[in-house]
């Protein structure tokens, strides 16, 4: 009988580029069958918790609270140096102080609302909402900062937003290690040569699209938020790399540092992160 896996992914470029192949069924599923939803990132987040999906794409923030029912997977992680979260200002020359102030956060598992917390613990009000809906709250004057990620790490600067900090730099000069932001986790219930078999097909997906970059273009137009090619392109260049394909020692070393400062903090209530074989 044909197993099911559950799969969540983000409409993000870099995970419609990874899983291009995937979805089109370009790969083999080798005997499995894939229940696909692409959902925001902090909606995968509450889905994990809710035992919604067998796989997915989580940010390492929920992951660290759900270390003991999830391994993560050595493929599809996005982690690097220049690839961190923006901690953006309606207006320039202004920094987080008091707490009168108001930040909006991309969801309270993110590992950008993580990073906040470790880098500005108690200085502005939060409020989370979608992160599409970041810049335009700072741009209509409702909000004073947002931390922003995705596409528009690319476009803030033409919608006139001011940058206060680059808060992924700010991870790597603490630590330096890349910045991981989120990554593939599944769960501790599947058996382990599913999970083997899963990690197969996301590599041979991955392998797929960055020998043939420009045949994935057409699956990450379809879910895109911005659909300028050029910067579909600078998000695959900037989250997809060789950590990607395989985490490695350096992924696991940033792994298990983000585990530790998150800890010290209270923020990794599941434990360590543990990666897929073990």
């Amino acid at each position: 009988m044909t197993c099911t896996i559950r799969l969540g992914i983000s409409p993000c470029p870099n995970d419609t580029f990874a899983f291009h192949g995937l979805l089109t069924r370009a790969v083999d599923w080798r005997g499995l069958d894939f229940d696909v939803q692409l959902l925001d990132i902090e909606e995968l987040n509450a889905g994990l918790f809710r035992g919604d999906f067998d796989v997915g794409k989580v940010s390492f923030h929920a992951a660290l609270s759900a270390a003991d029912k999830v391994v993560v997977l050595p493929s599809g992680s996005a982690l690097g140096f220049g690839v961190g979260p923006l901690l953006l200002a309606a207006a320039a020359g202004t920094t987080p102080r008091n707490q009168q102030q108001l930040t909006l956060l991309p969801g309270r598992h993110t590992t950008a609302a993580l990073l906040f917390r470790l880098f500005h613990p108690d200085t502005t009000r939060v409020e989370q909402v979608v992160f599409s809906e970041i810049m335009p709250r700072l741009e209509a004057g409702t909000a004073d900062f947002g931390v922003c990620i995705h596409e528009g790490r690319f476009t803030w600067k033409d919608r006139g937003l001011a940058l206060v900090e680059d808060l992924g730099s700010r991870w790597e000069a603490a630590t330096s290690a890349p910045l991981p932001l989120g990554g593939i986790v599944a769960s501790r219930r599947l058996p382990v040569d599913v999970i083997a078999t899963v990690q197969r097909v996301i590599r041979d997906s991955l392998e797929l699209a960055r020998g043939n970059p420009a045949a994935a273009l057409p699956t990450m137009r379809a879910h895109a938020q911005e659909l300028d090619d050029r910067v579909l392109e600078q998000h695959v260049e900037l989250y997809v790399n060789e950590w990607t394909l395989d985490l490695g020692s350096v992924g696991r070393k940033a792994l298990d540092e983000l585990s530790r400062r998150a800890a010290a903090v209270g923020l990794a209530p599941g434990g360590r992160l543990e990666i897929f074989p073990g």
